[in-house]
């Protein structure tokens, strides 16, 4: 296969879509996803048997389990894709939204009109899942998107693409407006990170070393996070219980996502009331624990294995966490501006002057006060999906969803105006 004469193809295709899809109506793409989501229920068991493969040529290869499992289509995961498609198409649409809309002294009116990216690009890997996740939201948005999902998963990619495009035809829309790459040649990749005049925008959803390379080497906008390094920091006016709840929660509830708690900050003056408890919590939950000189000496009767420098900057994604005794808000301030990256990060505390300086000092897409790291994704902030979490500060930041795949035109309304 010609792999450049192949994506110049896909590409073409997907302008010619997203010149469509721009003015679609809400109407008719909610009708395309919840035709999505009935033959998605139709195909369960070609859906299955097609995944099938991919876990067969998994456990062939090698497959760590737990990836194996990532890759599985279960009856319970097809629920969720249904039930997913359903939501997003019961969301708000953001396109065509004009807002600020105000009169000039020259008599004419300026406003903001919500408008699609044009083409979305997703480069992803492993779950065949997000494969409707990522289409639903650019169907909503009005793009059209170009998907590159993992090599391990192509054959449910693919059926799940034959899905979509019957949906997306059953309600009269184009089917190249989604459309899924048919090779596992990692050269496609190189290609649509480098046609701007085809992709727009492009949305990497993977490991660090995966969106370091898109990064690099892209010349089209990139919609991206490298890592997760999340902070809990526990200031002397914490109230205890929140404390432990909140720190057990931000580690423990999930270690595999993007902002799970990696590490622990805790104020020199409530250390000691706090560190034995939450150690003993996380003992229970089988967390091995990294700390600083001080840490290991408060917690003298557990195993604390001595932080190095590159714990503070390690995104582990496992029951591993690094904790930090700083002199107060300041010092775990300066930490996380400095090791974070600009993810999630909370502060625990009863100080209400704290909490807001913590707001304002912290440079990450999002900060909270007494709350979870954990809630930080789309569905939680009422966005009902996400199309992944920015650490960028332009043009989307935090949990993208379907505004963060619009951006805003100026619109201008006259009745003859000219300039004098």
């Amino acid at each position: 296969m010609d792999i450049k004469a192949y994506m110049v193809e896909v590409g073409v295709a997907a302008r010619q879509a997203a010149s469509v899809m721009a003015s679609v109506s809400t109407g008719l793409k909610n009708k395309a996803l919840l035709a999505t989501a009935d033959i998605l229920n139709e195909q369960r068991i070609n859906l299955m048997l097609e995944n099938e493969k991919d876990l067969d040529q998994a456990r062939q290869n090698g497959l760590e389990p737990a990836m194996v499992d990532r890759l599985a289509l279960t009856p319970s995961r097809i629920d969720t894709m249904i039930e997913g498609l359903k939501q997003v198409a019961g969301l708000d649409d953001p396109t065509g939204i004009i807002n600020d809309l105000k009169y000039m002294p020259s008599g004419i009116q300026v406003g903001k009109m919500r408008v699609p990216l044009g083409v979305i690009g997703i480069i992803y890997e492993s779950r065949p899942n997000v494969t409707v996740e990522a289409a639903s939201l650019c169907i909503k948005s009005g793009n059209a998107t170009i998907l590159r999902g993992g090599s391990e998963a192509i054959h449910s990619n693919k059926a799940i693409a034959d899905c979509i495009a019957e949906g997306l035809t059953r309600a009269g829309l184009p089917e190249t407006a989604v459309q899924v790459i048919s090779t596992i040649d990692r050269a496609a990749v190189g290609e649509m990170i480098t046609m701007p005049e085809y992709v727009d925008v492009v949305v990497p959803r993977g490991g660090k070393g995966l969106i370091e390379r898109i990064s690099r080497d892209a010349k089209v906008t990139v919609i991206k996070h490298l890592d997760g390094i999340c902070h809990v920091f526990i200031d002397r006016d914490a109230d205890i219980q929140k404390a432990n709840d909140i720190a057990l929660n931000s580690k423990t509830h999930r270690y595999g996502t993007c902002n799970t708690m990696e590490t622990l900050l805790v104020d020199i003056d409530i250390a000691e009331q706090v560190l034995p408890g939450l150690a003993a919590l996380y003992g229970e939950k089988g967390v091995e624990l990294r700390g600083c000189q001080r840490t290991s000496e408060i917690l003298s009767d557990v195993e604390v294995l001595p932080a190095t420098e590159s714990d503070w900057s390690t995104e582990y994604l496992a029951p591993i966490l690094s904790i930090k005794v700083v002199s107060g808000m300041d010092d775990a301030i300066t930490h996380i501006n400095q090791y974070g990256s600009h993810h999630t990060d909370a502060i625990i505390t009863e100080n209400y002057t704290k909490g807001r300086q913590f707001l304002t000092r912290v440079d990450s897409s999002s900060v909270m006060i007494n709350a979870s790291t954990r809630f930080a994704d789309g569905f939680e902030y009422g966005l009902g999906a996400e199309i992944g979490i920015s650490t960028d500060k332009i043009h989307a930041r935090g949990p993208v969803g379907l505004n963060g795949l619009t951006s805003e035109k100026y619109v201008v309304l006259g009745d003859g105006h000219i300039r004098q």
